[in-house]
């Protein structure tokens, strides 16, 4: 097996830490041509479709290369922004703002890069980036609150993946979820609180999460469970009784049955019901993407609307919000204990630099 190759090492090298944040992914474009590549390579991960691969290979291949792309590239010509995707540039900002509040810290001994988990840039070509800088130690953060087998699982593997390719391996540290982190309750309380000050609350507050097949619960996912406790605990941050909130679940592929309530199916319910204004947050999104901009600020707000519903209202996610940022930080900085107390002072780092010299020089 031929290894990836490593940068020529000098002891005068500093080692450094990387964290690198990842989410989902995105197409290159908002195009039929860029979205089959993007799709075949999300569909073809056996952590998100757990299918016998020969059955799942024709079906993918045969039908659904030959259809979804046009269908999803028009929805995402919707979101698409002169920056480009959304999920894309708001990870990229996120990025951008936890580096800079690391710089603070710890100078350029803390080094911040980010991958989408599909499409580019990749998770091994972040991973290439932070150690050519020189990365010894590495962090890998997945923006995804809840665990789920199909997200933060399906980032390990391309870690992992990576890492097979290499000879020489960093420390390694992989986040798996903050669902029930204080801090990141306190967050989305915060901006649904904020959203009130200028809307006033509605009948019921729905928290909305990416869907997942039922057959991965009952396989032993905790996905479900860890979604209703993020819901239960920022209901509780904000004084919410059982009545005036729920959680369901968006975006289902296929014909099989996935978790329940359905978002849509329960949006076309609720107003017969006598629910006539509904906010909606999506606290699995750590950041805003086709399937909260245009799947639920549009799409279900269509559906609800024409079932006889009067307001509709879509809480955004938190995106690169300071106390998002500020929040990750210190999510970072706690699975960085034990290896902060190993980074060079200024002074230490002279002092190690002046004896590598020593070591490396002709003898």
């Amino acid at each position: 097996m031929k290894f990836k190759s490593q940068n020529e090492f000098t002891h005068a090298q500093a080692d450094k830490i990387g964290v690198l944040v990842s989410n989902l992914g995105t197409p290159e474009a908002p195009s039929k041509q860029a979205l089959k590549p993007y799709l075949k390579q999300f569909l073809s991960d056996p952590r998100v479709v757990e299918v016998p691969k020969v059955i799942w290979w024709c079906i993918l291949n045969l039908i659904i290369l030959n259809i979804r792309p046009k269908r999803s590239a028009e929805a995402y010509s919707t979101v698409w922004t002169e920056e480009g995707s959304p999920l894309l540039v708001h990870t990229k900002n996120q990025a951008a703002g936890i580096e800079a509040k690391l710089e603070e810290k710890y100078g350029a001994n803390v080094i911040v890069d980010y991958a989408m988990r599909y499409g580019e840039p990749s998770v091994s070509t972040a991973l290439t980036n932070l150690l050519e800088k020189g990365a010894r130690k590495i962090v890998v953060l997945p923006l995804y609150p809840q665990y789920c087998a199909s997200t933060s699982g399906s980032t390990f593997d391309a870690v992992a993946e990576d890492f097979m390719q290499r000879r020489w391996l960093p420390d390694l540290r992989f986040v798996s979820h903050y669902h029930d982190n204080p801090e990141y309750i306190k967050c989305v309380a915060d901006k649904i609180r904020a959203h009130w000050e200028s809307h006033p609350r509605t009948d019921k507050l729905i928290f909305s999460y990416h869907g997942i097949p039922k057959r991965y619960l009952l396989n032993g996912d905790p996905y479900h469970c860890e979604c209703h406790k993020t819901s239960r605990l920022i209901a509780t941050e904000l004084g919410l009784q059982e009545s005036e909130y729920m959680t369901t679940f968006q975006s289902r592929f296929g014909r099989e049955e996935w978790l329940k309530p359905y978002t849509d199916h329960t949006l076309k319910s609720l107003p017969e019901q006598g629910v006539k204004s509904v906010q909606v947050v999506c606290p699995g999104f750590s950041a805003d993407c086709l399937e909260t901009i245009e799947e639920i600020g549009e799409e279900n707000r269509e559906y609800f609307e024409e079932a006889g519903g009067e307001r509709y209202e879509y809480i955004e996610a938190l995106n690169s919000d300071d106390a998002h940022i500020n929040m990750l930080v210190n999510l970072l900085e706690s699975n960085l204990q034990g290896w902060n107390t190993q980074l060079d002072t200024p002074d230490v780092y002279e002092q190690r630099m002046a004896a590598a010299k020593k070591l490396d020089a002709p003898k």
